[in-house]
């Protein structure tokens, strides 16, 4: 689910666009479940799922980077920087739902 590399960490994504709400929390084969209630055009999930992990994190829209995944509903996410706190908040995340 969550990788360590260098001075960044990779994050694997469930992606639910088109949610009735948003969502972030929950396993779904090792990765980290999301859902937005943006609609899966033109990469406007994709960002709306940047803005709900930096919320859920605690880190800044801007260390978020999509990596891997951009059509798909399993995306990898790049975090730059991230806090030495990020893998227990994801593990909390991961655990709820």
């Amino acid at each position: 689910m969550i990788e360590f590399v260098d001075k960044a960490c990779r994050l694997s994504i469930h992606a639910t666009p088109g949610a009735r709400r948003e969502s972030v929390g929950g396993n779904h084969d090792n990765a980290l479940r999301v859902a937005v209630t943006a609609p899966a055009d033109q990469g406007k999930a994709n960002k709306a799922i940047i803005k709900a992990l930096a919320r859920a994190l605690g880190v800044s829209k801007s260390q978020i980077e999509l990596i891997r995944g951009p059509t798909s509903r399993r995306k990898v996410f790049a975090i730059s920087n991230p806090p030495e706190s990020l893998a227990g908040e994801v593990a909390k995340l991961a655990t709820i739902g």
